[in-house]
């Protein structure tokens, strides 16, 4: 579609007055017997006008606030005009924009989280009152500094240097080896990008009582136990048939397995207490899986007494860099999670192995399935998708958290996958830099059963 120019009255008016100066002139011209000089003339005369409101233009795009525009008439008028109204309508936005950046200030101000704002680089364009005090920084002389060179954390660093910002990282204060910190960084714009800091050493401080409270409960609590188990084995053989205590066989048998579930309680409970207090562990060892499945393979027989069909499938060259302990925690956990949740004649397979983004183990099983709405909140402390069901089962609620932390430690993820009525998947996967894969071994394929 062609773009067609429709002239302004403005313009055709200040065209017909120089078409009628012209023409005035060329008849003055022609009588008194010079055409030409007095067309020439009047031309020249309505170029400097001109040239003189051009000036006046230049001028005032210069020097907006020293120079007034003159009021003019045609064409000039009109440009004037359009001139000046745009400048009231950038003052107008410009007073606007101020407006909301003094609300952001004055509402990041309140915050009681810290908030810089960092440049394409990394350097520090704002920052508010919070952030001043938890890292430090200084009005004058940190605006344009990199952060990195304020915060020299390693934690930090590492986070702050990667381009994928998901999640948050945490370390101790620049001014306060006391105090910890959250750091979160949120891109924005081109290049831009905004992080959060937080004070969360009362959060830590808490969590770290409850961890102790927890093991040390668990410590005295196993004494008293010891204590009743000893009593329950020494008064067993009277509960025998012709025994003293023969009416007493069924309430003694419960209170057999009520203590051997708290056993099963406690021991979890300081599992999980251990796998809490040990956030980074150095020693790592090259852990055979293949021979911890096979020993996971025999529980699980054991459990199943043969109601399940189970099926291993694992790739027996392929091995892992870890800890044992934590590792079979989280093989055991899971497949005997399965065996529980599993109706008779259900089955369950049991796979590990590895592909280009490293090593995975997953339990699948043909068991009740999981809600929907259950799944996010599986891995949390005692939570229970059904608590008759669970304690039928024997189970303590610790299993799958104690999965989480024990993965935490191996760099590891968990997935869930479940639908009611037809089973649950989990999968445990593992980075490219935890997998060692040994190819002088062969596959092993067990189904049991």
């Amino acid at each position: 579609m062609a773009w067609a120019w429709a002239p302004s009255p403005d313009l055709l008016r200040q065209v017909a007055q120089l078409v009628l100066r012209v023409a005035l002139a060329a008849a003055f011209g022609a009588w008194i017997g010079y055409l030409w000089p007095v067309v020439a003339g009047t031309l020249l005369l309505s170029l400097l006008a001109h040239l003189r409101y051009l000036t006046r233009l230049r001028r005032w795009l210069h020097m907006p606030k020293q120079v007034e525009l003159p009021i003019a008439d045609g064409i000039w008028g009109e440009v004037y005009d359009g001139l000046l109204n745009l400048q009231k309508r950038n003052r107008r936005r410009k007073r606007k924009l101020a407006a909301i950046l003094s609300e952001f200030q004055a509402s990041t101000e309140a915050l009681p989280d810290g908030a810089v704002v960092l440049g394409p680089n990394g350097e520090i364009a704002w920052f508010n009152p919070a952030a001043q005090a938890l890292l430090g920084l200084r009005v004058q002389q940190d605006i344009g500094l990199r952060i990195a060179n304020l915060v020299r954390k390693p934690a930090f660093t590492e986070y702050f240097s990667r381009d994928d910002y998901s999640g948050e990282v945490e370390c101790d204060s620049p001014v306060n080896a006391d105090t910890m910190l959250s750091f979160r960084i949120i891109p924005y714009g081109n290049g831009q990008r905004l992080m959060i800091v937080r004070d969360v050493s009362d959060s830590r401080r808490l969590e770290t009582a409850r961890r102790d409270f927890v093991a040390n409960a668990s410590h005295e609590l196993r004494t008293p136990l010891t204590v009743l188990r000893g009593y329950l084995d020494v008064m067993e053989p009277e509960t025998r048939s012709g025994g003293s205590l023969a009416e007493w066989s069924s309430p003694m048998s419960e209170m057999r397995a009520q203590a051997a579930r708290m056993e099963a309680l406690i021991n979890d409970l300081l599992k999980l207490a251990r796998l809490e207090a040990n956030i980074i562990n150095t020693r790592q060892d090259l852990l055979d899986v293949p021979k911890m499945l096979a020993r996971t393979q025999e529980q699980a027989r054991a459990m199943s007494k043969g109601q399940h069909r189970i099926e291993f499938d694992i790739q027996s060259e392929l091995r892992l860099y870890g800890r044992d302990t934590e590792t079979q925690s989280v093989f055991t956990n899971l497949v005997g999670n399965a065996v529980q949740y599993t109706p008779g004649g259900g089955i369950i397979n049991v796979r590990w192995w590895s592909d280009e983004a490293g090593a995975h183990f997953s339990v699948a099983d043909t068991g009740i399935g999981i809600a929907e709405k259950d799944v996010p909140r599986l891995t949390e402390r005692f939570y229970r998708v059904d608590s008759g069901r669970s304690r039928a089962t024997g189970g303590t609620g610790l299993g799958l958290s104690i999965v989480k932390h024990a993965l935490e430690h191996l760099d590891g993820k968990l997935s869930i996958e479940s639908e009611i009525g037809v089973g649950t998947t989990f999968t445990c996967s593992f980075p490219i830099h935890r997998v060692h894969a040994n190819p002088q071994r062969n596959d092993l394929r067990a189904p049991i059963g």
